[in-house]
């Protein structure tokens, strides 16, 4: 008896950690000015936080437009193939969706909302961003960046 209590306090916390998922209802119920605004990322901040380490930046579009052109800090996840690549989200960063206009974006941040997720879409798009990232701003971001990834992998 005893060695089984502490396995079902694991798969009670388990299942409970796990369940953070909310349904589509009780998500439009309860959605606020708050909720509209903390779904929403301009390429300033998701910088910021890219730089800091506090979020992944999710390419949805599909591999052939993720082929012709892509950011360096991004992962491309295909919208549909989002569902079954969850495990390739870090839960403990802002997952930050993004696809060139937005469209697609909006739908993936709203399912991993869904799924339990922190997570927010990129309002300016790739297309933004690449606006933002050129100049001395892609210098910096890339030096930043490219300082980040060394420092990843020399631990």
């Amino acid at each position: 008896m005893k060695n089984i209590l502490p396995i079902l306090g694991f798969c009670v916390v388990f299942l409970f950690a796990e369940n953070t998922e909310i349904n589509y209802n009780e998500y439009l119920k309860s959605f606020t000015y708050e909720e509209r605004k903390a779904m929403k990322i301009n390429s300033v901040e998701l910088t910021v936080l890219l730089e800091e380490k506090k979020a992944q930046l999710v390419d949805i579009r599909f591999k052939e437009e993720y082929e012709a052109w892509h950011m360096p800090a991004s992962v491309n996840i295909p919208i549909n193939e989002l569902p079954k690549r969850l495990n390739e989200l870090d839960k403990s960063k802002i997952i930050v969706t993004a696809c060139p206009h937005k469209d697609r974006a909006i739908m993936a941040r709203t399912f991993l909302k869904l799924k339990g997720y922190n997570t927010r879409y990129l309002v300016d798009g790739l297309i933004g961003l690449a606006e933002f990232w050129r100049g001395d701003n892609a210098r910096e971001f890339i030096q930043e960046y490219n300082l980040n990834k060394q420092d990843s992998q020399s631990r």
